[in-house]
């Protein structure tokens, strides 16, 4: 068994011989289970040579400390971080050895792609492990004023894991509703530090409207220092504490998010306050400022932030026992690299939803290891919760598929389409094939593997094939709510 970078499916036109990457595996491990995950058989004698040392079969290791059965969770979010804006996905100018190191020493996944295309629909899809669409707050692309927001009645995976017995929190932006209805605290997290809004200016905590938007808990908390130390100072108190039981950390940073403001800009920062102050709505968005070396200045500021997260854990003792993801919210905006894919952020064009994805667990998975396994932001609630040992609502379905048994016993996953919806456009992702429809209204077919930049439609040569998947489309589609009229 070995790692590859590129498609090798034999049925491109199905896509029903996914392949199936070599995660590090105990052939008959047992499944995550409430209990936990149980330790591992050892496995059959490894395949390859001695150079292939870092894609063979091996046996897991029983992982250690006090919580060896359940992985604690540090869930990383970039905000608008494209594609190939990381280095090992290809940016030539931008330096990030430290979420680098994250995919080397676990899994970098090059077909990994959000729940929508923009941030807080993506966000509904990772809470829920859901469609946005199933959702009211969801149908907002993105949530702009207090009207909307995400239910507390509805589960969440930070709720379905504090029943199965874990500590919550959340860090940074929430962006699924504002207070007074809608709170991280309202569902399921025991702690929230963070901002409620979609974007803020990084040193006064303004937001969109001018409001002052940082909040501990639901009470407004004062620090004027740059937001992301303030977050990075946050995290690493979080993961340094004696915790007593396993953890959940949603961090959500809000770089490399207009406005283009780096630590240190306050001159920058300033005139962005003033014009906010003098009723300047669109101030925030920062359309005359920023450049392509600003845009790396934040990328590798945020780097540099996760490094910092990342020492303090392995600081605490808890890094084995750690499963770390780092991924962004959608895809990039207007100075990411997205290349060679089409399409930016709002789009669901490949530029728009895929986005960088990296996972380690230590304890559990090999490094140096590369999928391209399509995968979207429902799995990991899904695959979370099972690791966690927590059981999804039956009453609220989840749309993703759990990843745990490709993970960690190189099980084939469950053969499914990829759904997105955006107003005015639509995409399906089936193996190595995407039916897209933009806002012209014409039904597009690309192959994924020939084509990531989406140029050679096969709409006119495979009508048989782009019928199927107009079809299933309009299926998903039929169970989800529609858009409000006029919106």
């Amino acid at each position: 068994m070995t790692s590859r970078d590129s498609n090798t499916s034999s049925d491109k036109r199905s896509g029903s011989s996914l392949s199936r990457r070599a995660f590090t595996t105990a052939v008959g491990a047992t499944a995550a289970t409430a209990a936990g995950i149980q330790a591992a058989v050892p496995a059959a004698a490894a395949t390859g040579t001695a150079s292939d040392a870092v894609t063979r079969e091996r046996p897991f290791r029983a992982a250690r400390g006090r919580h060896s059965r359940r992985p604690n969770i540090l869930f990383i979010l970039g905000d608008d971080l494209g594609w190939a804006d990381l280095s090992s996905y290809g940016a030539p100018h931008i330096r990030t050895p430290n979420l680098d190191r994250i995919g080397r020493q676990g899994v970098r996944f090059t077909d990994s792609y959000s729940g929508s295309a923009t941030c807080s629909p993506t966000r509904f899809s990772l809470y829920t492990g859901r469609y946005p669409g199933r959702t009211k707050g969801g149908l907002a692309e993105p949530i702009a004023n207090r009207s909307v927001g995400l239910e507390p009645t509805h589960p969440t995976l930070a709720s379905l894991l504090r029943g199965a017995g874990y500590s919550t929190a959340l860090i940074g932006k929430w962006h699924c509703g504002y207070l007074p209805d809608y709170s991280p605290t309202k569902s399921g997290y025991d702690e929230f530090f963070g901002n409620f809004g979609g974007a803020l200016e990084y040193y006064s905590k303004l937001g969109l409207s001018g409001e002052y938007d940082l909040y501990e808990g639901d009470a407004e908390y004062k620090d004027l220092r740059y937001y992301t130390r303030i977050l990075t100072e946050r995290a690493s108190e979080y993961v340094r504490r004696d915790h007593d039981k396993p953890w959940l950390l949603n961090l959500n940073f809000t770089t490399p998010h207009w406005p283009w403001i780096a630590d240190g800009d306050t001159e920058a920062s300033a005139e962005v306050v003033r014009r906010i102050k003098a009723g300047d709505r669109g101030a925030l968005r920062h359309a005359d400022g920023g450049s392509i070396e600003k845009y790396t200045e934040m990328v590798e500021d945020l780097d540099r932030s996760v490094g910092e997260v990342l020492k303090a854990l392995k600081r605490s003792g808890q890094e084995e026992d750690t499963l770390v993801f780092f991924a962004s919210d959608n895809g990039g905006e207007r100075f990411s690299y997205n290349w060679p894919l089409s399409g930016n952020k709002s789009s669901l064009q490949e530029g728009g939803i895929r986005i960088p994805s990296v996972l380690r667990w230590p304890a559990r998975i090999d490094g140096h290891q590369v999928s391209d396994l399509p995968v979207f932001s429902p799995d990991w609630t899904a695959t979370l919760l099972e690791l966690g040992g927590a059981r999804p609502d039956p009453a609220h379905p989840l749309d993703g598929i759990s990843l745990a048994g490709y993970l960690l016993r190189d099980e084939a996953p469950k053969e499914r389409d990829l759904f997105w919806r955006v107003r005015g456009e639509r995409a399906l992702r089936r193996g190595d094939w995407k039916y897209y429809r933009g806002r012209n209204g014409t039904d597009q077919l690309f192959n994924l593997a020939d084509d990531q930049r989406e140029q050679a439609d096969r709409a006119a040569a495979e009508p048989e094939l782009l019928a199927e998947l107009r079809a299933s489309w309009e299926r998903t589609d039929s169970g989800l709510l529609p858009y409000p009229t006029g919106s």
